[in-house]
């Protein structure tokens, strides 16, 4: 079966293209590696080698890591746009999440969590400059094959979403903890030593950084971070001489900023930017998606946190006299993107531009209801500590990757479309920092619950999600006039540029 016309294939790629996506490939196994384990191993005993959290605290702190990774990538691109350049932002980057596996691979628990806090800063380096860096190699007249290089990212995610839990699950709760974060640790070592070693490929595209900052703005930059740190400084010092201090404090300071920072992002942009009217309308529909993607987020983080914590304590996993890893579990997710995203997808193609970006949000919302709907059930069935038929959960899985596949397209391609012209290269940016707001909601959910999540904290996220769906379904033709361009406006709207975007 031969490749649609016009779409590159791996092997057809220039050899930069191979090192770039090695390196993505690489660091998504890493990244999905260590994201299997983490809550089990926040959740396990001391003298198991875990942290010994608290089921509240280990969802908590699980939403604060996955919320400050997605909200560090705009100072990531930042950096790399206005002061280091692609290529070294990109090696840097990679370096520092390999440290930071390595730092969780020592037993210790300031390790630990000092890992979990370089992987993030490493993230959010890599992510938003790598995929600016491939955008570079592509003309303004290569879009098709810009988005067709992009579909072969995207399978080489689900792939490596696939395979790494596999492996560090395994490792980290048959063998030990620290030896499965060591393992992610070592894949992302292989794609620094390839990224380092293919960087002559790339010639002196983002060798230089693009829009290079004044020595006045780097002071002003450097005064910002330094006054930021001095404050986040007193008040750890404080609470330390109080003797008040945990480690809930730091994940709730995590959590808020979190929350708070994209829509002060959001407010200073917009209030910066001369709006034409017409924009001002989109602007005011782009606030209703970043919301809902914020809401889906924290919809999807649960598969990682409390979903997964059911699976190693709730779901039968004994198969032949074979245990199942629970984190084996967080493979299902990218198997089911990888069957029905071209499913979807051709549903899209054949429905045209019949089925709007609202209605799409409201079904994905929908999806994700039904599944926590489900998930209630299989929660009261295993309320009195029986075991449940891994069904349950994998339905609730399917459902969530459906979601996924419906919404989080949907939602980017309308970031682009809704985007003032005075700020569209930092639109994809801002969408994953409302990202990190889903991230920060389940950081506050992992707080309020107490002990393990009831029935009743997931048929309370069906409710949402339903609501949230409902909402959508209710205003989609609202909305929809809303997002369509003036006549003026119409095919004159400036492409974006790729910066900020972290894969999902």
């Amino acid at each position: 079966m031969t490749a649609p016309s016009g779409t590159p294939q791996p092997s057809a790629q220039p050899r930069w293209f191979t090192t770039l996506f090695l390196t993505d490939m690489w660091e998504r196994f890493s990244f999905f590696g260590m994201q299997a384990i983490l809550i089990l191993f926040a959740v396990a005993p001391v003298s198991q080698g875990g942290l010994g959290l608290p089921h509240p605290t280990a969802v908590a702190l699980y939403g604060a890591y996955v919320g400050l990774l997605f909200a560090l990538s705009m100072p990531g691109g930042w950096l790399g746009d206005r002061v280091l350049g692609e290529q070294r932002a990109t090696l840097y980057g990679g370096v520092v999440i390999a440290l930071g596996h390595y730092m969780m691979l020592l037993p210790t628990r300031p390790t630990a969590y000092l890992g979990l806090v370089l992987i993030a800063v490493g993230t959010g380096l890599l992510k938003p400059n790598m995929l600016a860096l491939l955008g570079r190699f592509y003309g303004p007249d290569e879009s098709s094959k810009r988005e067709a290089a992009l579909v072969i990212f995207y399978i080489g995610i689900q792939i490596s979403a696939l395979l790494a839990p596999l492996v560090t699950g395994f490792l980290g709760e048959r063998v030990n903890w620290h030896i499965g974060f060591g393992a992610a640790g070592v894949g992302m070592t292989f794609g620094v030593i390839q990224y380092a070693l293919g960087l002559r490929r790339f010639g002196d595209t983002g060798r230089r950084p693009a829009h290079p900052a004044s020595a006045g703005e780097l002071r002003t930059v450097t005064m910002r971070v330094g006054v930021a740190a001095a404050v986040v400084g007193g008040l750890l010092v404080a609470d330390l001489l109080l003797g008040a201090f945990t480690i809930t404090h730091v994940i709730a300071g995590i959590g808020l900023v979190t929350l708070v920072a994209p829509f002060v992002y959001f407010s200073v942009l917009t209030r910066r930017a001369r709006l034409s009217r017409a924009e001002r309308q989109r602007l005011s529909a782009f606030r209703w998606v970043l919301l809902a993607a914020a809401l889906f987020w924290m919809f999807v983080i649960q598969a990682g946190s409390t979903l997964s914590l059911f699976a190693q304590q709730h779901t039968a996993r004994e198969v032949g006299g074979f245990l199942i890893p629970a984190s084996w579990f967080q493979s299902a997710i990218p198997l089911f993107i990888l069957v029905t995203a071209p499913v979807f997808a051709w549903v899209w193609l054949r429905g045209g531009s019949r089925t709007g970006v609202a209605a799409k949000i409201s079904l994905g919302h929908g999806l994700v209801g039904v599944g926590f709907v489900v998930m209630s059930l299989a929660a009261a069935a295993a309320a009195n500590g029986s075991q449940v038929s891994p069904l349950w959960l994998l339905f609730v899985l399917f459902t969530l990757a459906c979601g996924e596949v419906v919404l989080g397209p949907a939602a980017l391609s309308s970031a682009v479309d809704l985007a003032p012209t005075a700020f569209a290269g930092r639109t994809m940016a801002l969408y994953w920092m409302f990202a990190a707001v889903g991230g920060g909601l389940g950081s506050l959910l992992g707080r309020l619950i107490s002990g393990e999540p009831r029935p009743v904290y997931y048929l309370g996220l069906a409710v949402l999600a339903l609501a949230t769906a409902a909402g959508f379904a209710f205003a989609r033709r609202r909305l929809s006039a809303a997002m369509a361009p003036s006549a003026a406006e119409h095919g004159t709207a400036a492409a974006p540029v790729a910066k900020g975007i972290p894969s999902a």
